[in-house]
């Protein structure tokens, strides 16, 4: 795989996209999350504080997720799979089926975390595989 063949603009794009993406989610479902993980929001204001550091963390993650998926892609482009909107997307839920929520599911199992946790962040990591790959792919049909 030769990353330095992709074009960043992209995978800048589809990191911000999956960013924004996060944010609405977890604002949309901060309740439920508390909940599922036994907190109150003072809890989770005193843990995070108002560092920014969570948030710079979240957003290389998803710039490295954005990068390998670019990758994983374009490696399939180059063995003559036809790229789309569609095949990113459908590589993005197979990677977060295969990868992504059978992890979580372990970790949270062994964990002993609510299965509404594994829901709300599952749900997440799938919303943005689907995205990037949605991005990633249709870049990549052009």
């Amino acid at each position: 795989m030769m990353l330095g063949s992709l074009n960043y603009w992209p995978i800048l794009i589809a990191a911000i996209a999956s960013f924004a993406f996060g944010a609405a989610w977890y604002m949309a479902l901060s309740r439920q999350w508390m909940a599922a993980r036994g907190l109150t929001e003072a809890e989770v204001k005193a843990r995070t504080g108002p560092s920014p550091l969570p948030f710079v963390i979240s957003f290389v993650a998803l710039l490295v997720m954005a990068l390998m998926l670019a990758g994983i892609l374009q490696h399939l482009a180059r063995g003559g799979t036809a790229m789309s909107i569609r095949s990113g997307v459908i590589s993005g839920f197979f990677l977060w089926l295969g990868f992504v929520i059978t992890t979580m599911a372990v970790n949270h199992a062994f964990q002993g975390e609510r299965r509404a946790l594994t829901l709300i962040d599952g749900g997440h990591w799938l919303g943005v595989l689907l995205i990037q790959g949605a991005i990633l792919g249709w870049w990549l049909a052009g």
